[in-house]
């Protein structure tokens, strides 16, 4: 279940103790990110469009179209969005991380990298399938794309082929080895000066 911290209602309170400064509007995707899109989707939409927001992830995933959405609603409204990974960010939730204009990590923080999964619980039939079956296999080279493009990687670079190597592996990848790819910025757990003003 994804949980929400501070309104996205203006806190003119917050603004006057930090000497009229804005402070980000600060949003936690906790849990699988698709029981509670209605709800984030409405957060992402109280951010005024092209300013700044802090949004904290322990995510093991969900439906990867719910991904592409907050995708949408982060880059499409120019949401100036930094992304801290405070523990888990695996499967579908490494895309609207990676749409963040700032990724933190920590040397704890681990983010799950695997191809796209194709699940069902209802009975399909045999058209149907087919239908979804070529469907999918276009979108997961959509998805693959558009994740490479999301962390600022040129396709075929050394970086863009170890991205893909991670998902080929379904590798748990450190906050440290994200960074060292330069995909992240690694800080330590000490408070971050910009959000403590």
């Amino acid at each position: 279940m994804a949980h929400f911290s501070k309104s996205t209602e203006p806190d003119h309170s917050s603004s006057e103790e930090n000497g009229g400064e804005d402070v980000p509007v600060e949003v936690a995707i906790i849990g699988d990110l698709t029981e509670n899109a209605t709800d984030l989707v409405d957060k992402l939409l109280g951010v005024e469009p092209g300013s700044q927001c802090t949004i904290y992830f322990d995510s093991p995933g969900g439906n990867p179209y719910t991904a592409n959405s907050l995708v949408s609603m982060i880059r499409l409204r120019s949401l100036q969005a930094t992304g801290i990974v405070t523990g888990e960010c695996s499967s579908a939730a490494v895309w609207p991380f990676a749409a963040c204009t700032r990724r933190l990590v920590t040397a704890s923080s681990v983010l799950l990298f695997h191809p796209m999964k194709w699940q069902s619980e209802e009975q399909v039939g045999i058209r149907e399938a087919a239908e979804w079956s070529r469907h999918f296999s276009s979108l997961e080279l959509e998805m693959d794309k558009l994740l490479v493009h999301l962390f600022g990687v040129a396709e075929g670079s050394d970086t863009a082929s170890l991205i893909q190597q991670w998902c080929d592996q379904h590798r748990y990848v450190t906050g440290s080895e994200l960074a060292e790819a330069g995909l992240a910025e690694l800080i330590d757990l000490s408070p971050l000066e910009w959000l403590c003003r």
